[in-house]
This record gives structure tokens, C-alpha cells and sequence, in this order.
């Protein structure tokens, strides 16, 4: 019998029928009561979830109120597929999300959403299906040295997810991400720092690698975060090199610049975010300071049947020395082996002013909270906080405090 078109249209699976169980796993009170959320202390790990049987996670969503923002790299998300003893997902929790740098960014695009929350929260949502064929579990690393969730200590959230009585298909691939840093990148050549270099570059070996795997599968994202403590000068003239199935150079995907692969203009100096393509974290136009790219491969998956091989050029021929990092997002089978994580203090991103800001921050609210004003203050400074103004905070805060 040929396929109904009925079901060829668009989100036919909305009111296609399936034979599926819906469930959620949530930091709901236990109790009844209103204390929603879990407590993770330092060197703690919690399981988010778990489930025996073959299912998918469709959601995963997560929210925290006034936290250090060292939180989103020191907490670390693994998720465990079929029983493995390896995690296919290692990230830390705010990188995943598409927090880069310490500094919150609210976008929405297909595969994660940052939404607004008041000024000191804000709800992170992940819409990539995570398939298991026989159990998951999923689970959160405390790596700091204070309790997860900074001033509030809490941590809200649900796994939405769906359980079959039928196993699933034998092509079904696993979900993977893994985070990557090279801090800073060493540079190649005699013209360091220098937007316009035009030395060769044939092979790709030096160029920055945000995923290396072996497999069949494919890729469908990334987040890519530059810090050009160069100054300011254009830092993305580095082409894509994708290296398929263990090719040489020149590989079957070869791009033209750094803004190409995130969809964007000739060297973009603002900010945009867009379903599959975006520069959601720009802080500085002449190009100095941080950034971060997201990409999204819905409509065109990096297929691999044996390996791949994502590379960056960090500057034309690798001549530039700042600081990368970076999530890949890929399915595949077998299980890929976790890429390791650097030490918790190796990755905490540069956060020049920050300890002075949140120290301000954690007496103002203690002010506010004992003389029952200030409140509003607190919220802004808030805002000046995960934004990444740490100047703004403490000139804000300073009539409050009396300083």
C-alpha cells in the first residue's frame, strides 16, 4: 500500500499515531511541597535520570536562580546509553546549552533556546532526540568547590522522554557531544595575529579540531566559541576543513572563512541568532574579546561511514594565537570513546573583574533581602552580571552598599 500524502506533510508527526509512552524524569519535590529543585554539593554527582528499556529524550530543560557563573563549566552533563560504562555525552552544562564564556546570551533557534527568566535566572532548553535502545542515564558533576547553583544553591529541572515497548530499529545511531578547548592556539608562521595572511595552508594539521571521531554516523552541530585576546582585529579568516572517512587534503568539505560555516555576513560585528545559524555572542565590533557560533547540520548532516575529522582554521594558515572552545554534536554507532575533559580550572573562562562583581552582588542581595528594598537594583545588576558588565555591576551597586 503506498504512503498516504497525508503523511508527507509538514509535522505529519504531530497526529501521526505512535506507539509510545510519555514520560518525564524532574527535580520536582518528593514531598509535595514547593521545593522543586535538587541540591548538588561540590565533588557531587546526581542522576537526572534514569530508565531501563528502549526510549528517546526529546527535552531536556534546566534552570538555575543567582548562580556563580563558574557553575556552567564546572558542571559537567553526561548522558549513558544501553548500559555503557562511558558516557557518549560530556560536556559541561552551560557549553552545551550554548553559554560561552561565562556570558549568558538569550536566542532561540532550533536545537537550543536560552529564554529570559528574571535577571539573575534563565531557562535553558536542548531539542536534540537521544535515542537508547536498551536503558539511559543521565547524570550531573558538581567540579567546583561550592555547592552548584551559587546564591541560591538549586537546580530545576525535567527530562522530558519517551518509552517503547518495541525495540528500537538496528540503524538507529546514538546521540554524542563533546567539548574541546585549545587555549590559547599556537601560531604558525611569521605573521602572527594578522588578518590578511596569505601563507599556504595544504595539509590542515595545525588547524583547531572540534571533532575527531571513528564510526559511521553524522555530524548535525556545533557551538564555537573565539576569546581573540588578539585585539582588535578580524580573527576568523580560518577556513572549515571537514575530513571525511580518513581523506587528505584537500578535504571533500572545504569552506571559505569562519563567518561562512555560522551563516553570517563578511566579518560580523553584531550579534544574530537564527534556526540554524548564528553569532549569538559578539561583545566587541572592532572584533576584540569573546564570541561564540552556533551551526546547525539539520537539512545537510556531515555523513561519515568510517571517520571524521571537523577542523577550524584559527586565522588564514593558523596564524593566530587566541583562545578556542568549542561542543560537537554527531550521532554514530558504535559508541565513540569520551573525548577527556581538561581540569575544572583549566577551563573556567576568563572572567577579568568578575570576583570583585559577584562579591558586590552577594552583599547587595543580602542588604535587600534584611531592609526589604533595593530589590530592583539587585535584579539590573543581575542582568549587568551574566551579561558579562561587570563595570555596570559595581556602579550600580555602589549607593546601594554605601561604597
Amino acid at each position: 500500500m503506498s504512503r498516504h500524502p497525508v503523511l508527507s506533510t509538514s509535522l505529519a508527526t504531530l497526529f501521526s499515531a505512535r506507539r509510545a509512552r510519555s514520560l518525564r524524569a524532574s527535580s520536582f519535590d518528593r514531598t509535595g511541597a514547593n521545593q522543586d529543585f535538587v541540591r548538588i554539593g561540590p565533588g557531587e554527582t546526581f542522576t537526572l535520570m534514569e530508565h531501563d528499556g528502549p526510549g528517546c529524550i526529546t527535552h531536556f530543560y534546566c534552570a538555575l536562580v543567582l548562580p556563580d557563573v563558574r557553575d556552567y563549566r564546572n558542571a559537567i552533563l553526561r548522558c549513558y546509553w544501553d548500559g555503557a560504562a562511558e558516557p557518549s555525552v560530556q560536556v559541561p552544562l552551560g557549553d552545551f546549552f550554548g553559554i560561552a564564556h561565562g556570558r549568558v546570551r538569550e536566542f532561540a533557534s532550533q536545537l537550543l533556546v536560552v529564554n529570559p527568566g528574571m535577571g539573575s535566572s534563565h531557562g535553558l532548553n536542548a531539542y536534540f532526540p537521544m535515542p537508547f535502545g536498551s536503558g539511559a542515564r543521565m547524570t550531573l558533576e558538581n567540579r567546583g568547590s561550592t555547592p552548584f547553583g551559587g546564591l541560591s544553591g538549586a537546580f530545576w529541572y525535567h527530562v522530558d522522554y519517551e518509552a517503547y515497548t518495541e525495540p528500537l530499529p538496528g540503524d538507529i545511531q546514538r546521540f554524542h557531544a563533546a567539548y574541546r578547548q585549545e587555549r590559547p592556539t599556537v601560531p604558525v608562521g611569521d605573521q602572527p595575529n594578522v588578518q590578511f595572511n596569505d601563507e599556504p595552508n595544504t595539509d590542515g594539521a595545525e588547524n583547531y579540531v572540534a571533532l575527531d571521531t571513528t564510526g559511521a554516523g553524522r555530524m548535525v552541530g556545533l557551538h564555537l566559541q573565539v576569546d581573540n585576546t588578539a585585539g582588535p582585529v578580524w580573527y576568523g579568516e580560518g577556513d572549515d576543513m571537514v575530513f571525511v572517512d580518513g581523506e587528505s587534503w584537500p578535504p571533500s568539505i572545504h569552506g571559505t572563512g569562519s563567518e561562512e560555516i555560522f551563516g553570517g555576513g563578511a566579518s560580523p560585528k553584531h550579534a544574530y541568532a537564527g534556526p540554524y545559524t548564528g553569532f549569538h555572542l559578539v561583545e566587541s565590533p572592532r572584533y576584540d574579546g569573546r564570541v561564540a557560533m552556533y551551526r546547525w547540520y539539520v537539512h545537510d548532516p556531515i555523513h561519515f561511514s568510517s571517520s571524521l575529522r571537523w577542523t577550524v582554521e584559527h586565522g588564514h594558515g593558523n596564524n593566530f594565537a587566541v583562545d578556542y572552545a568549542s561542543v560537537a554534536y554527531w550521532y554514530q554507532e558504535p559508541l565513540a570513546t569520551p573525548h577527556p575533559l581538561p581540569e575544572a580550572a583549566a577551563t573556567l573562562p576568563r572572567l577579568d573583574g568578575y570576583d570583585e562583581a559577584w562579591d558586590a552582588l552577594r552583599q547587595a542581595r543580602d542588604e535587600a533581602m534584611r531592609a526589604g528594598s533595593g530589590h530592583d537594583v539587585v535584579n539590573a545588576a543581575s542582568v549587568a552580571l551574566y551579561g558579562g558588565d561587570y563595570a555596570r555591576v559595581r556602579e550600580l551597586l555602589t549607593p546601594l552598599l554605601g561604597g
